[in-house]
């Protein structure tokens, strides 16, 4: 079988943002798809993410892939925010960042909302941040880029936090949760989003073709990424994946000066 040059390069979802806008098209509908697809479950995987966001400690934060500003705002509810500290919501899809930005107007004015797409951020400066997360989004990138760019943005020793599908261990309980997925979630959204395949058609290609818990922590040490490790949620329909860009070497800081 010939594979799609978006599945060679690690888009497990083999979708292309250049060509469907379909995130432009269910902004306003976006939280409510994702209450029907998970049952609402998806607010505690995000409530954990965010709680292992806020544990952690960072000066300079990038959400990429915000959406509408869900793992912010939990963020934002764990976390005493000081001064000097700078969240960036970031979003390829400028109707979603709107949402964002509209949901968190009130939260804190250190926020700041930029357009931006998480394979290429040429405006942020190298050794930028010191937290680099993205919920449920990845699976619709090129993860070789992302994950280059974000080791790139990243400062020596700043961490990286992944919310991303993943494996249930159990094979006959994965295979009733695919049935599911493949038998309920096409009607829920071809009703939801009347008729606009592509808001699940994406889901279900990239949640089937996403590497295993195992398989992407190795992907992560692949790329340099260090004291990587992950925690399951739900049986493992998703998982929390954490990393560390490796600190500076003496050789590398006297390159430097």
């Amino acid at each position: 079988m010939v594979m799609d040059q978006r599945t060679r390069s690690g888009n497990a979802a083999e979708f292309d943002t250049q060509q469907d806008d379909v995130f432009g098209r269910i902004a306003s509908r976006y939280d409510l798809l994702c209450d029907l697809f998970s049952f609402g479950i998806h607010r505690l995987w995000k409530r954990r993410v965010a709680r292992v966001i806020a544990q952690e400690p960072w000066s300079r934060l990038l959400d990429c892939a915000t959406g509408t500003g869900d793992i912010i705002l939990r963020v934002l509810n764990y976390k005493e925010f000081r001064d000097g500290q700078k969240i960036i919501a970031s979003d390829i899809s400028p109707q979603m960042l709107a949402m964002a930005q509209k949901r968190l107007a009130t939260a804190n004015s250190s926020i700041e909302f930029r357009v931006l797409d998480a394979h290429s951020m040429p405006d942020l400066p190298a050794e930028s941040l010191d937290l680099y997360s993205m919920s449920l989004g990845l699976k619709i990138c090129e993860r070789k880029k992302v994950l280059r760019e974000a080791l790139r943005v990243l400062r020596p020793g700043g961490r990286l936090v992944v919310l991303e599908s993943s494996n249930i261990p159990w094979e006959w309980l994965y295979r009733a949760y695919r049935l599911y997925m493949n038998g309920c979630v096409p009607v829920i959204g071809w009703i939801a989003t009347r008729g606009d395949a592509s808001a699940y058609k994406y889901l279900l290609k990239g949640m089937e073709n996403f590497p295993t818990a195992e398989a992407f922590a190795q992907e992560l040490a692949a790329m340099g990424f260090q004291d990587i490790s992950f925690e399951r949620l739900t049986l493992g329909i998703v998982a929390i994946h954490t990393a560390r860009k490796p600190e500076a070497t003496k050789s590398d800081l006297q390159r430097v000066a």
